[in-house]
């Protein structure tokens, strides 16, 4: 691993657990045991930092996206896997990364909604527009619409205005919004064939 992975990843374990703001370039060097000087070198400042790895971040999602894709039989058999795939994801964060991002870091998060628009929803229509072919999704719903409203549906999930940490349990309303997605653009046949998936993955 090289000095500046290592870093980012450092970077990475530290802003998950506590958030962006409240990180200083000091805690990720203690972290790391190595000099702020050292971490200059490579990085400008924090917030260089932290767009660095939203970018490379991003960059592992949608090779984990491709990958899932392509080893997959069905819509249905990729809707869970992304489920799975997204519960290691979304089990690490803490939602004040989501909120520090947009507050603090508007270049990254400008890379996180560019990557939503053309990466995301692309692939989400993608996903559909395959499944209607298929015969799992219903070929009365509008892509486009659901697309969007699925992708955005992560977001919502991350607000803690609407959801309190204190109350709810960020994963178990990211599993709400996906059930209650899945199961609202499937056809019958669809609907059957996720309930086995999810019958053979519980058990």
């Amino acid at each position: 691993m090289s000095q500046t992975e290592r870093i980012i990843k450092g970077a990475e374990d530290l802003f998950l657990t506590a958030g962006i703001k409240s990180i200083t370039m000091d805690d990720i060097a203690r972290h790391l045991g190595m000099s702020k000087k050292t971490i200059y070198q490579f990085f400008r400042d924090k917030n260089e930092l932290v767009v660095a790895l939203t970018k490379q971040k991003l960059k592992e999602d949608e090779d984990q996206m491709n990958d899932i894709i392509s080893k997959s039989n069905n819509v249905i058999e990729e809707m869970i896997n992304m489920t799975k795939c997204s519960e290691e994801i979304f089990s690490r964060i803490n939602p004040i990364v989501i909120h520090d991002l947009q507050k603090y870091h508007p270049e990254a998060w400008n890379d996180f909604q560019k990557f939503k628009a053309e990466v995301l929803i692309q692939k989400m229509e993608e996903l559909l527009i395959k499944g209607m072919g298929q015969g799992y999704v219903r070929k009365d719903i509008d892509v486009k619409i659901m697309a969007r409203m699925r992708v955005n549906q992560v977001e919502l999930g991350f607000n803690t205005s609407i959801f309190p940490v204190s109350e709810f349990s960020p994963w178990k309303v990211q599993v709400q919004f996906l059930d209650h997605f899945n199961y609202g653009i499937c056809t019958l046949e669809g609907y059957k064939l996720l309930n086995e998936y999810k019958n053979i993955n519980n058990e």
